[in-house]
């Protein structure tokens, strides 16, 4: 039966053995992908949050028509009160019926 330190010892030469495959050139990093996908990816990546975002204040466009149309319209405030001049005289008839004396 195998002894724990025979174990260890496997495990040891396995590692050791599988760390001399891997040589500088698998350390180095990776090009960033170049030519017609890169742009292509980017272009449509837009597209596609420049459509989100129409869509978005298209939606917010529509709430508030739809909600400043169901809100009860109130009344206008009446015009301010026009400034007449005490010198000038009325030009048609007077609305106030004329005061007749009475008999006694």
């Amino acid at each position: 039966m195998n002894t724990p330190a025979s174990i260890e010892e496997r495990l040891r030469a396995a590692l050791e053995a599988r760390g001399q495959l891997i040589s500088s050139h698998d350390l180095s990093p990776a090009r960033p992908p170049a030519g017609r996908t890169w742009g292509t990816r980017r272009v449509r990546r837009m597209l596609t949050i420049g459509t989100a975002v129409l869509a978005t204040a298209a939606a917010a466009a529509a709430l508030a028509l739809l909600l400043s149309s169901t809100t009860p319209h109130r009344p206008h405030p009446a015009p301010p009160a026009q400034h007449s001049s005490p010198t000038s005289a009325p030009t048609g008839p007077s609305p106030l019926p004329s005061a007749v004396p009475s008999g006694p």
